[in-house]
C-alpha cells in the first residue's frame, strides 16, 4: 500500500532548496527560464522522491525571497513535514526565521534541518553552525530535531537524509479519505489536446475520473477528464497526493491561483471568518480593525482584524477575532492560516480558523461558541454550529463541508445529537432543539395577534406567516410547523389549536342577513362591494362573513366578489347536466340562456366552472367534465 506524504522546502534564498531537490530526486523543480536565468525560485517547484517500500513523497520547493514570501505561502498550506534548508556558508538568515514562523503557525509538527554547501567551509565550522541553527530552533515545532550536514554538488549525505526522511514520512498521520474532497489550487495550465489542467495538494477525500466537480469561489463546475500523481496517469486520486487534473469544459482564464476544487453544493465561499489569532514574539502590536494580508490554502486577500473582548493585541498574545475579506475565499473550521502586515510586508502571525460562515454577534452573546469550536469534542462543536444557525439550521453537506473531519464521524455526531433530542432532522436538514423554540415562540406569539385583529378568520394564511422568517425553505418552515403543537394547520391555514371562531351577536346578525341577500340573488346574487352599500358595513367584514358561510358550505364561492347560495349553485350543476345529455358543446350565449342570467354574470361563473374542472374550455365553446 502506497503512503503519500508532502514536504515541503523552507529557507533563505540562494542557500540551495532546488539544488538539494533537484539532488534527491533528479528533478530540477525551476520550471520558469527567468528562475534558471537568475538562479533562484521565483515561484512554486516540484518533484517527487519514490521509494521501493510504497512511501511516496511529493515535494514543493518554495522561493526564499522575501518578497516571494506569498508564493512561498501558497506551497505551505497541505505541507506534512519540512525540511529546513540553511546554507553552512551564511546560517541562520532572516528568511530562515520568517519560514520557520510560517511553518509554526501552519501547525507543521514534523521536520529537519539540511545544512547545505558543506563543501564550501571547513568540518570545525559546520560543528559551530549547527549549534547556532540548534539554539535557533529552540521554542519551535524543530527543536531537538536532526541537522544533517548535506552537500548537492558532491552528494555528501545526501542517503542519509534520503533515509531520515523517508522514516519521517513513515510517521505521518495520512490525511483523511473520508472526508470532502479538497485542493486548493496552485497552477493552472493548458496542454495541446487535453485543455485546462489544475494542480495541487489534495487535503481531504478522493476524486476519480468523471466525478463532477466545482470550482470555488467562482462556482464553475466540471468533470474530471483525467488525473496525475508523480506523472502517472490515476482512476483515482487520495488525500496527501499531488495530484493534476485535467478538468472538462472549463478555460484556463477562469481559474486563478487561490481557487479550490471540490465536491458540488459541499464548501461555500466567505467574506467572514470568525478566528483564532496568535501573533508572533516579535510582531508589533496589532490593533482592532487593523488591515492585514491574509493567507489560507493558496489564497490571498485582505483582510480587516475586528478583535473580541480586547482593543489591543500585543506580540506573543492571542485572542478570538472576526476576519473581514475583501474578496470571498474558501476555508474550513480547523483550517489555518497567516498574517502578515499590511505595509511592510513582514509575516505576523496567524491562526485557525473557527467559523468560516459564522452569524452575527452581538457584544452580549460572548465567545463561548468560539470557545467551542477551538478546542471542544467533535459531537460539542457540532451541536454548536447547529445552534447558532437558529431557526434556519444548516444542511447535513453543508455541514460536512464547513469543518475538517471524516463525514462518517460527523454524521455519526449527528445521528447521537439527533437520538437524544438536541438536534432535528428535517429530510437533509439539521435544527437544533433551541431553534424550534425560538420558531414555537415567535410562531404562536404571531398567530395570538392574528387573532385578535381578525376575529372573523379562521386562520392565518401560511405563506403570510411564513414571512416572519425571510430566507426559510417552504420545506423547512413546514417541517418546524408540523412540530410546534399548539398551533392547527387545515388547508393553507393556520391557527393557535385552542382558537375558535366566535362571532358577535351584531355578526351573527350579519351573517343571517347576508345570507338571505345571497340567497334571495340566485344566480345573479349581489356583488360584494353592493352587499356592502345595502347593509351600510365595511367590505372586510363582507368578505369575512361571507368566507365563513362558505366554509359552512351555505354558500359557494365564484370569485372574492360573487357568491351564490348552496342551492342555487346545485340548480347551475343540474341545468348544465341537463343541457349536455342533448349537446355535447356549450356556447357562452347558451350558458347564460341555460342559467337565466346576464353576461355580467355567466363569464365569472364559466372561468369558476372551468377552474373546478366542471367545464372544459375549447376555443369558444365548452365542455362537460362533470360525471352525474
Amino acid at each position: 500500500m502506497s503512503r503519500n506524504v508532502i514536504l515541503g522546502t523552507a529557507g533563505h534564498i540562494d542557500h540551495g532548496k532546488s539544488s538539494l531537490v533537484k539532488a534527491l530526486t533528479g528533478t530540477d523543480p525551476d520550471r520558469l527560464k527567468e528562475e534558471k536565468e537568475r538562479g533562484i525560485t521565483i515561484d512554486l517547484g516540484f518533484a517527487d522522491l519514490v521509494f521501493p517500500d510504497g512511501v511516496n513523497i511529493g515535494i514543493v520547493d518554495v522561493p526564499g525571497h522575501e518578497r516571494l514570501i506569498r508564493n512561498m505561502l501558497a506551497g505551505a498550506g497541505g505541507i506534512d513535514m519540512v525540511v529546513m534548508v540553511i546554507a553552512a556558508d551564511e546560517g541562520v538568515m532572516p528568511q530562515s526565521r520568517e519560514h520557520l514562523a510560517i511553518c509554526n503557525l501552519l501547525g507543521i509538527e514534523r521536520g529537519l534541518v539540511a545544512l547545505t554547501k558543506t563543501d564550501l567551509v571547513e568540518e570545525d565550522w559546520v560543528d559551530l553552525v549547527s549549534e547556532d541553527i540548534r539554539s535557533f530552533l529552540e521554542g519551535s515545532f524543530l527543536e531537538g530535531a536532526e541537522v544533517i550536514p548535506v552537500s548537492a554538488k558532491s552528494g555528501a549525505n545526501l542517503d542519509a537524509l534520503k533515509g531520515a526522511l523517508h522514516d519521517m514520512a513513515a510517521q505521518v498521520p495520512l490525511k483523511s479519505q473520508k472526508g470532502v474532497f479538497r485542493l486548493p489550487i496552485d497552477r493552472v495550465f493548458t496542454l495541446k489536446g487535453f485543455g485546462t489542467v489544475v494542480t495541487g495538494t489534495a487535503l481531504s477525500g478522493r476524486v476519480s475520473v468523471d466525478d463532477p466537480l466545482e470550482i470555488l469561489p467562482g462556482g464553475k463546475v466540471s468533470k474530471v477528464r483525467g488525473l496525475q500523481s508523480h506523472g502517472q496517469a490515476l482512476s483515482t486520486g487520495l488525500a496527501g497526493q499531488r495530484i493534476a487534473v485535467n478538468l472538462q469544459a472549463v478555460e484556463k482564464s477562469e481559474i486563478v491561483r487561490g481557487d479550490v476544487l471540490t465536491v458540488p453544493g459541499k464548501l461555500r465561499p466567505t467574506r467572514v471568518i470568525d478566528a483564532r489569532i496568535r501573533l508572533l514574539r516579535d510582531a508589533p502590536a496589532l490593533k482592532s480593525r487593523t488591515q492585514i494580508h491574509f493567507h489560507t490554502g493558496t489564497a490571498e486577500t485582505v483582510a480587516r482584524v475586528v478583535l473580541y473582548e480586547v482593543d489591543q493585541l500585543k506580540p506573543g498574545q492571542e485572542a478570538f477575532c472576526q476576519l473581514r475579506l475583501d474578496t470571498p475565499v474558501v476555508a474550513m473550521a480547523g483550517d489555518r492560516f497567516v498574517a502578515r502586515r499590511f505595509s511592510p510586508l513582514i509575516t505576523m502571525g496567524g491562526g485557525v480558523v473557527l467559523d468560516p460562515s459564522p452569524r452575527r454577534r452581538r457584544r452580549a452573546d460572548g465567545v463561548n461558541d468560539l470557545e467551542t469550536f477551538s478546542s471542544g469534542p467533535l459531537q460539542e462543536i457540532i451541536e454548536t454550529k447547529i445552534r447558532r444557525e437558529g431557526i434556519y439550521g444548516i444542511s447535513m453537506g453543508r455541514l460536512e463541508g464547513w469543518m475538517r473531519g471524516d463525514v462518517p464521524d460527523i454524521s455519526a455526531s449527528v445521528a447521537e445529537l439527533s437520538k437524544k433530542g438536541r438536534v432535528l432532522p428535517l429530510e437533509d436538514h439539521l435544527v437544533h432543539a433551541d431553534g424550534l423554540d425560538i420558531f414555537r415562540g415567535r410562531v404562536l406569539e404571531r398567530l395570538k395577534k392574528y387573532h385578535k385583529d381578525n376575529p372573523r378568520k379562521p386562520g392565518m394564511p401560511k405563506e403570510e406567516l411564513r414571512g416572519l422568517f425571510p430566507g426559510l425553505s417552504v420545506r423547512v418552515f413546514s417541517a418546524l410547523l408540523s412540530r410546534v403543537r399548539e398551533a392547527a394547520v387545515e388547508q393553507e391555514l393556520v391557527r393557535s389549536a385552542g382558537f375558535r371562531l366566535t362571532l358577535s351577536s351584531s355578526d351573527e346578525a350579519g351573517k343571517e342577513r347576508l345570507l338571505d341577500l345571497v340567497s334571495k340573488g340566485g344566480l345573479q346574487p349581489p356583488f360584494l362591494k353592493e352587499i356592502a352599500n345595502a347593509m351600510k358595513i365595511p367590505e372586510r367584514t363582507v368578505s369575512e362573513l361571507l368566507k365563513i358561510l362558505s366554509k359552512e358550505d351555505k354558500l359557494k364561492r365564484i370569485n372574492d366578489s360573487v357568491f351564490v347560495s348552496a342551492e342555487a349553485y346545485a340548480d347551475m350543476l343540474n341545468r348544465l347536466r341537463e343541457f349536455f345529455r342533448n349537446k355535447s358543446e356549450m356556447t357562452v350565449a347558451e350558458f347564460r340562456d341555460v342559467i337565466g342570467t346576464s353576461r355580467k354574470y355567466a363569464l365569472p361563473f364559466l372561468e369558476h366552472l372551468d377552474a373546478a374542472r366542471v367545464t372544459l374550455r375549447t376555443g369558444d365553446v365548452r365542455k362537460l367534465l362533470l360525471k352525474d
